[in-house]
């Protein structure tokens, strides 16, 4: 909101906004020092989309850079690509004038050494040797796979991560929206979630609104929701509703998942929807309102 009242752009407010999070380390789940991958390393996603244009930028895999969001706003503005990953993506963002620097704390080396005394769990293996449940890796695929009966099953640590997504409504129209994320707890090396996805982790359309999505980003890019979300209220869903629908959608074919979604449209109408389960049955979002004199604290019972 300063940003906007400053007389920045959405984009602007989107990504000063999301880089405070990845400066003060939100829930340990954005930013640098939380999070930690197999090899004890912190890598960021992160994403951009300003609705006017259509346009994205986005990384993801990002090393030994800390301001995710900055990144993916330069590959918006200075590519005519989408998304940069992995070591090519932090070579770009030197190139940039961003400072290569190391993304561990003592936090982050702290939580991957008492993983490694639990024998590597929980970790995201399967259907390798030796048993991804009990030990260690490196892991192998056995000579012959079992394929049958494979399903897939939600775990306690599934819901141990989280993602700042932000939508911005400019008084002139102009709709953003964009993410940042370090991703989940002890991912395997070169994961990418959702976060970075354009129509996963966030959407933007100026004529329509803009959504964000948190949670599994591994079963949530299999469903674009953000994107999906959009489409719902293009169709004349209030945005609770669309946001619902998409949950739903998403509960056909994974019921125990862990996710939620946000939505606002271009009156500036809002809403959200979460998947219930035992351990995660309320979604918390913040909402600022120029009318209002501070932020405000929302709360949506998951469904």
């Amino acid at each position: 909101w300063k940003t906007l009242a400053a007389g920045g752009s959405a984009l602007d407010a989107v990504e000063s906004g999301c880089a405070t999070c990845e400066q003060q380390q939100c829930d340990g789940s954005v930013g640098f020092g939380g999070s930690p991958d197999e090899s004890a390393e912190t890598t960021l996603d992160a994403m951009i989309m300003d609705g006017t244009t259509m346009n994205v930028g986005a990384v993801g895999d990002l090393r030994r850079i800390k301001n995710a969001i900055g990144v993916a706003r330069k590959v918006l503005e200075h590519t005519t690509h989408t998304l940069l990953a992995g070591e090519a993506a932090t070579k770009f963002a030197e190139s940039m004038g961003f400072v290569n620097e190391d993304l561990s704390t003592n936090v982050s080396q702290a939580l991957h050494s008492d993983w490694l005394a639990r024998n590597c769990q929980p970790n995201y293996w399967k259907n390798v040797i030796p048993d991804s449940s009990k030990y260690c890796g490196p892991y192998k695929p056995p000579a012959i796979l079992k394929r049958d009966g494979i399903t897939y099953e939600d775990t306690a640590h599934s819901y141990s991560h989280d993602t700042i997504g932000m939508i911005v409504i400019h008084k002139m129209g102009n709709i953003a929206a964009g993410t940042s994320t370090n991703g989940i707890k002890f991912k395997i090396p070169g994961r990418i979630g959702d976060s970075p996805i354009p129509g996963s982790g966030a959407y933007a359309d100026d004529m329509v609104g803009a959504a964000a999505a948190t949670g599994d980003g591994d079963i949530l890019m299999r469903f674009v929701p953000s994107y999906q979300a959009v489409e719902y209220m293009r169709r004349g869903e209030n945005p609770t509703s669309a946001c619902e629908k998409v949950i739903s959608r998403i509960q056909k074919y994974f019921p125990n998942f862990f996710g939620a979604v946000i939505c606002a449209n271009v009156t500036g109408s809002y809403g959200a929807a979460c998947n219930k389960l035992s351990t995660f049955t309320q979604f918390h979002f913040m909402v600022y309102n120029p009318l209002k004199s501070e932020p405000t604290e929302e709360k949506v019972d998951c469904i």
